[in-house]
């Protein structure tokens, strides 16, 4: 069983694993710890205040590991990618000054599909007599209970005792069906109440409908067996709820090769027979996207479609040659079907199999056509392109990729995965700093993997201070920093001398120093870049982070081919 197969399966029994309490009675937060714990989370980032004060007391004597972070939205970052790669995770914080500095990282969980349980104190219910103006508070006390509905799948504050333990339960089992952030606030004099009644039953995660499922699939299979050149586009939503070994069954039985858009970047290993490259329209490989348009049955599982999407792939896609499958519907032509689940979906298609033509993937992506050693020009300027080229031949499966946004992201996109879920983004909410603290949250869930971080200096400007706790953990990431003074890809979607797209140059080598912890080089040319990344995969006992300085107006191909399809609507 997978990594994120056992933590899928976790989530899915966690309800009958917490029905036989211990003797003592649990309190309010007890069993808030304990049903974390039933769905497989072991650590929680944050950053604890006086109203949560009283919580973090009870966490710290919990199974639970706390992961102090510097700011409160680098835990909700760490926190996503924690739920990313091990399937929920958990961030807790004090009330509105905490929790509203959460709320960027938690929009983009929301916006991404990443399970993140978001903790937060709040003043007591007797403290609220009389109305006072108690510090922290904004508007009424329910201000920050009301945004947070709107970035949250479910919500709840634990201020009723006897329904404490249900509304825990039921926001718990939303995160894990929707895969979705949930809220949980907890006044600070309910920390220690007693709850009373535990559940019985734990709630039941919803079903396929038998005839439903079976009416879907048949068609899908009729579909897909008909077909002359048939595809597999996969997308988040295998990730998320751990499908890819399902994924793979069905690829493999029927033959049919396997793309995946950004989102869903390393549903499978990039070095497998049936891998076909990643899907980005004219902007990215020919091949591919030549591949999946001249499909007569694209076959679209976990996807969702962007507005990056919509200038990346325009309308190439048509409806009467598509079976899309998500955990909400799925869609065969013009045909939808409701109340089929996404795992049963796939499982009955595999299980009927699909019998198509066999059709090769094309050689031409990076994955099947592995380039020659790189010639190193030892005096050269830096090109982006060239890098990645470098870091493909240092990359394994013990590596786990973490692009920030911009030309961070669109260039990793050339990178060659080894394994499952080893490639993090923002690659929807495109949210600037996920990746530095990210790094912490894919560490902290998956110490075996190395994060391979590749941030901007914009976006590390943000949020690389929390390369303290990377330090403060004994965590290796590697660093890239790559610096050219500005917003690069602000700067080609509007061309020209624009002063509000450059930014204060730091001395990003010496950051280590400063947060007390690992190896900082600089480096300008491509030998001094071959010499510290070799030095930094070398040596695994520390973090290493590598200022790479860039051309001002160095870009990698396809962020120029992106920006040339964006600018005229920015």
């Amino acid at each position: 069983m997978s990594h994120a197969q056992s933590m899928a399966h976790a989530a899915a029994t966690a309800g009958a694993m917490s029905l036989n309490p211990t003797s003592d009675q649990p309190t309010i937060a007890d069993y808030l710890i304990r049903r974390l714990q039933d769905y497989g989370i072991g650590h929680v980032f944050g950053i604890p205040g006086d109203y949560v004060l009283s919580f973090y007391n009870v966490l710290e004597a919990s199974p639970l590991e706390i992961v102090g972070c510097c700011r409160e939205d680098s835990a909700g970052f760490a926190a996503d990618a924690y739920a990313r790669v091990h399937g929920m995770g958990a961030v807790c914080v004090t009330y509105c000054v905490g929790g509203f500095s959460l709320c960027n990282s938690i929009a983009g969980a929301f916006a991404e599909t990443s399970p993140v349980v978001v903790i937060t104190g709040s003043p007591g219910l007797a403290e609220r007599e009389k109305n006072p103006p108690l510090h922290h508070r904004v508007g009424d006390f329910d201000t920050q209970r009301q945004v947070f509905a709107k970035i949250c799948a479910a919500t709840t504050v634990l201020d009723d005792p006897p329904t404490a333990a249900r509304e825990i339960d039921r926001v718990l089992a939303t995160a894990a069906r929707q895969k979705r952030p949930v809220y949980i606030e907890i006044p600070r004099d309910m920390v220690g109440a007693n709850p009373g009644h535990l559940p019985a039953t734990p709630i039941a995660p919803p079903q396929s409908d038998p005839d439903t499922l079976s009416e879907a699939a048949d068609e899908a299979k009729r579909m897909i067996s008909a077909s002359e050149k048939p595809v597999i586009v996969a997308g988040v939503e295998i990730h998320r709820y751990g499908l890819q070994s399902e994924l793979l069954a069905l690829a493999e039985r029927s033959g049919i090769p396997i793309t995946t858009m950004m989102l869903g970047k390393s549903v499978i290993r990039e070095t497998h027979p049936l891998y076909a490259g990643m899907y980005e329209g004219h902007v990215g490989s020919e091949a591919t996207s030549h591949f999946v348009e001249d499909s007569d049955c694209v076959i679209l599982l976990g996807t969702f479609r962007t507005d990056i999407d919509r200038f990346v792939y325009g309308g190439l896609l048509e409806a009467d040659k598509c079976v899309l499958a998500t955990n909400d519907v799925v869609q065969i032509r013009h045909h939808h079907y409701h109340d089929v689940r996404l795992d049963d979906f796939i499982r009955e298609l595999t299980r009927l199999g699909p019998t198509p033509p066999r059709r090769k993937p094309p050689t031409d992506v990076p994955a099947r056509q592995p380039a020659p050693p790189l010639q190193i020009q030892p005096d050269a300027p830096i090109s982006v392109s060239r890098m990645i080229t470098r870091l493909n031949e240092l990359l394994d499966e013990k590596s786990i990729v973490i692009a920030d946004v911009g030309d961070s992201m669109f260039a990793a996109t050339d990178l060659v995965i080894r394994e499952q879920t080893e490639f993090l983004s923002s690659a929807f909410y495109t949210s600037m700093g996920f990746s530095v603290p990210a790094a912490i949250g894919a560490q902290t869930a998956r110490p075996d993997l190395r994060p391979v971080v590749i941030v901007g200096d914009g976006a590390f400007q943000m949020t690389g201070m929390e390369l303290s706790t990377a330090v403060r953990r004994g965590y290796n990431p590697i660093v890239l920093v790559l610096d050219n003074r500005g917003y690069g890809t602000e700067r080609l979607l509007h061309p020209g001398d624009h002063a509000y797209n450059d930014i204060q140059p730091w001395n990003y080598c010496q950051v280590p120093a400063l947060v007390g912890g690992g190896v900082g080089r600089r480096v300008a040319t491509e030998g001094e870049l071959d010499a510290a990344l070799s030095e930094a995969f070398a040596d695994t006992s520390q973090l290493h982070l590598v200022q790479v300085v860039l051309p001002h107006d160095e870009a990698s191909d396809v962020l120029r081919r992106l920006a040339d399809n964006l600018a005229p609507h920015v």
